[in-house]
């Protein structure tokens, strides 16, 4: 997500997670050809697995950052044609492209012929008028001739004239049942379901339908939710608790103040990890007080932690019987 899903969220939910498939940004073919790659598109080694999402038109020019991104070490490379934003619409990626299902084919097919790490994409149900299912699947069935066979579908069409992207998260109806049926009617696609999920149960309901599941601002908004899926469908458990998680974190926040980065930049990752627990406005309250004006405080999250912790707050370890996600591709 833009602003959002930079490094130091990654290494968040890397903790949380150790089994998700986690994606950057989504950063623009022209700011991955001439724009500070180390900023845009460095990562820790800790990262893995990690995809580059990519926003372009251009065959070339795609082809050009899937192999920026396969010679920088990630281990697969997204096109991104759903994103309904204005900013996106102008440069000629995001949903529009949509309407140009043969170049998205192309895009997907110069990128393929570049890399040998997967080429995926992630799209809608529709764009504005277009919105039968007949289009939708005709759509993906152009994409596909390009070998695409990984589709990580938002389940709502966008509007690209009349809704902010935010109201495009939320009032296109959404229809898990077009993804499902994606799915049914194309058993050799891997097909990802996006969109409106929001707890473990619901993962659990869409895998029964689909290969895997991609969560956006549920997992950023409520990061514990990570951990809980983690515990329920791999092996490798997660971090024992909330606390237990902050700790880890520490670690990397003292690294990071030590290289000049502020320690709002990683705090700000933090401020839903005790969402729904005693506490959690005590500690997003502690970080968003302090963690502008002491930039080089590494200890932000230990003391944000022990002030909690001083009005009760704070959480129980999580059992292994309390959340035991089966075989989810990624969130």
């Amino acid at each position: 997500m833009m602003d959002w899903t930079d490094r130091h969220c990654r290494r968040l939910h890397r903790l949380l997670a150790p089994s998700a498939l986690l994606y950057t940004e989504m950063v623009s073919s022209g700011a991955v050809l001439h724009g500070d790659r180390e900023r845009l598109l460095g990562f820790g080694p800790e990262e893995h697995p990690l995809a580059l999402q990519v926003g372009g038109s251009e065959p070339a020019e795609l082809a050009r950052c899937a192999r920026i991104a396969a010679e920088r070490g990630y281990d697969e490379v997204n096109l991104n044609v759903g994103c309904p934003s204005d900013r996106v619409r102008q440069g000629r990626f995001g949903a529009c492209l949509m309407l140009e299902p043969g170049r998205v084919r192309d895009c997907v097919a110069a990128m393929r012929e570049a890399v040998g790490i997967p080429v995926t994409v992630k799209t809608r149900l529709g764009v504005d008028q277009h919105e039968s299912y007949a289009w939708f699947s005709d759509f993906v069935g152009r994409v596909a001739e390009s070998g695409c066979a990984v589709f990580i579908v938002h389940a709502r069409k966008a509007w690209l004239s009349g809704l902010s992207p935010k109201e495009n998260r939320e009032v296109p109806e959404l229809r898990y049942d077009w993804v499902y049926r994606l799915k049914r009617e194309n058993p050799g696609l891997t097909v990802i379901l996006n969109g409106g999920v929001g707890s473990v149960a619901e993962v659990e309901r869409h895998l029964r339908e689909v290969d895997g599941v991609m969560l956006g601002r549920a997992a950023y908004h409520d990061p514990w939710l990570l951990t809980e899926l983690q515990a329920r469908l791999f092996a490798q458990p997660g971090p024992a608790s909330r606390e237990a998680a902050a700790e880890a974190l520490t670690d990397y926040l003292r690294v990071q103040v030590g290289r000049g980065v502020a320690a709002k930049h990683v705090c700000r990752h933090a401020l839903g990890l005790f969402q729904g627990q005693p506490g959690a406005r005590r500690w997003r309250r502690y970080l968003s007080e302090h963690a502008h004006r002491e930039p080089d405080n590494g200890e932000l999250l230990l003391q944000a932690l022990a002030h909690m912790r001083a009005a009760g707050g704070g959480s129980a370890p999580v059992h292994d019987d309390a959340i035991q996600w089966a075989s989810a591709r990624s969130w």
